[in-house]
């Protein structure tokens, strides 16, 4: 993923594709076969339209558990992942909220080539209640399974409160992310489909890691935001009528495609 981040000769495009609910969550609604379907439908739709890669989210399986996801989940999740992995694209994976060692182990078999990891360095407050950093486990979860799985950590990730490190700058929070070995950051802005403050992206860059824009991203900023990141990850602002629980929608994905390489 390095190379899809720093080798093209512009910003990478990164569509996500969002699961229906999985087997352990309260939406789901006992079939597999549907759910496979619609998220191949999808990211065939997401390649198609321009995306030069993809992550797999269990987005619809609200309300999250915190920091962990039934055994069901991490088996459901792992044949989505297979089955999107081998349309042949970089393809990433994050299991909500903060199950970044199952995410991990989901990866490694799925063959899929980089985790979204939140909470990997300093706590927060999320939806879900209080999340502990993840760096140490990870890492060490990695290296024991000799997965070359890259980590894009969050930096003050959306849909959290981070008051317990208000002291620090949010450049600060980049670098210490950097340091406890993250291989990309990602910034986003208060919530799904909010945007993302283009010096929020700056601030991130100068911890000298790839930098990702992790929401509100649209065909009206997609362009600024492409010169000063690495990456865009997009979700809602692909799918029918910018609903993140709706199908993707082509003509949205190269808006998309086509604002990041004016």
């Amino acid at each position: 993923m390095a190379r899809l981040l720093r080798d093209l000769d512009r910003c990478a495009f990164i569509g996500m594709v969002h699961l229906q609910p999985l087997p352990g969550s309260p939406g789901w609604g006992g079939s597999m076969e549907r759910i496979l379907k619609a998220a191949l439908v999808d990211a065939q739709l997401l390649l198609e339209g321009g995306c030069d890669a993809l992550l797999v989210e269990n987005m619809g399986d609200v309300p999250y558990l915190r920091g962990a996801v039934q055994p069901a989940t991490v088996a459901a999740m792992a044949i989505a992942t297979e089955r999107i992995v081998a349309l042949g694209a970089p393809t990433g994976v994050q299991l909500l909220a903060a199950a970044n060692l199952q995410a991990l182990g989901v990866a490694t078999a799925a063959g899929a080539t980089f985790l979204r990891v939140e909470a990997f360095a300093y706590a927060h407050v999320a939806d879900e209640g209080w999340l502990d950093a993840c760096a140490g486990p990870l890492l060490r979860g990695r290296a024991a399974l000799g997965a070359g799985v890259q980590i894009w950590a969050d930096v003050q990730k959306k849909h959290a409160a981070h008051a317990v490190t208000a002291d620090l700058s949010l450049q600060q929070l980049a670098e210490g992310s950097a340091f406890c070995g993250a291989d990309a950051l990602i910034v986003t802005g208060s919530a799904t489909g909010a945007a993302t403050d283009p010096a929020d992206v700056s601030a991130v860059a100068r911890a000298r890691l790839p930098g990702v824009v992790g929401s509100g991203v649209t065909p009206a900023d997609a362009g600024v935001l492409a010169r000063i990141a690495d990456g865009l990850i997009v979700g809602s602002a692909l799918k029918q009528g910018g609903d993140w629980r709706a199908p993707v929608d082509p003509a949205r994905v190269r808006a998309v495609r086509d604002a990041i390489h004016a």
